[in-house]
């Protein structure tokens, strides 16, 4: 049994990680400051004696015992890192330099979730894990973008500098129950629209194109990549099966039964017109590949909102 740090822990993909590795037996600290996070998303795990759940901000240090650190504690949609892009960079950067003296104290591996906004609005397509991306360090994205990548770099140095065991990930648009039905991203924005009846809205003219991803196939991922001996990455996880995003709106559409109307609005401003990872590496090195079909894990994501909408009514 291992005793296993995860910050962001209470967050959508971090509140499935936690849930994966208790059921494999191990200790596990859900770190988290709650401003995206929700207690919601881990209240059932809290009557196991091998979880504890702790507030706390990782811009501030924490002290702990642990064997594995694994760090997804930041804002991850627009809406929200925009909304204070001074704490959006900070939680970044002083939070992985928080957590990697924490690795480094406790001889522990510790594992950086990355985003593919690392790469930008991409010239390399599909994006392969050797581009070194085209980001807008002065945009309304860039707190975000350029956070992680720094966040990146602080590994890497740390690896060399202090050989710190280090793995880092670059996660690609995921989606799946526990969701926020207010974080903006396409996949939440849509199913609660067309459940609510409201218009569908597409920013842009809808051919800017996406991958995504259900979560349970990224967490069997992300857990792969921390058990993986003598490959530190980064890796690409994510789906390599790339749609516009006015196709996925008809999905969508189709799958809820809704009488939703689908509207158009300018394009915000860096979003990148194409997303798609290059997984080579992830097979490779992780034997890993996504296996969840979009309609299958877009219907669960849809009864998950669905149940959601009718409990605040």
């Amino acid at each position: 049994m291992e005793k296993i740090l995860v910050t962001g822990g209470a967050g959508f993909i971090g509140s499935h990680l936690c849930e994966k590795l208790l059921n494999e037996g191990n200790r596990v600290i859900c770190l988290d400051n709650f401003f995206t996070g929700s207690i919601e998303n881990v209240k059932h795990l809290i009557p196991n004696p091998n979880f504890e759940l702790v507030e706390h901000d990782i811009v501030d240090f924490y002290d702990v015992k642990v064997d594995r650190i694994y760090n997804f504690a930041c804002p991850a949609s627009p809406v929200h890192y925009q909304y204070d892009s001074v704490k959006t960079f900070k939680t970044s950067v002083l939070g992985i330099l928080n957590m990697l003296e924490l690795a480094r104290h406790n001889n522990a591996r510790i594992l950086q979730a990355s985003t593919s906004e690392v790469y930008g609005d991409p010239k390399v397509h599909p994006q392969v894990e050797t581009y070194w991306g085209n980001v807008n360090p002065n945009g309304i994205r860039s707190c975000y973008d350029e956070g992680k990548r720094a966040a990146e770099t602080l590994m890497c140095d740390y690896h060399r500098q202090y050989n710190t065991d280090i793995r880092i990930i670059r996660i690609f648009n995921t989606y799946g129950p526990k969701m926020a039905e207010n974080d903006g991203r396409v996949v939440s924005n849509f199913i609660v629209q067309a459940l609510k009846g409201e218009d569908i809205t597409i920013y842009g003219d809808g051919s800017q194109t996406r991958s995504f991803c259900y979560v349970d196939d990224l967490v069997d991922g992300i857990v792969r990549m921390m058990n993986c001996e003598g490959f530190n990455g980064p890796v690409n996880l994510g789906n390599n099966a790339e749609r516009p995003i006015s196709d996925f709106a008809n999905v969508i559409v189709e799958l809820t039964g809704t009488k939703s109307k689908i509207v158009y609005k300018p394009l915000p401003s860096d979003d990148p017109t194409q997303r798609r990872p290059d997984l080579t590496l992830a097979k490779e090195k992780l034997g890993w590949q996504p296996k969840t079909e979009l309609k299958e894990g877009i219907l669960k994501t849809i009864e998950y909102f669905r149940e959601r909408l009718s409990a605040v009514k």
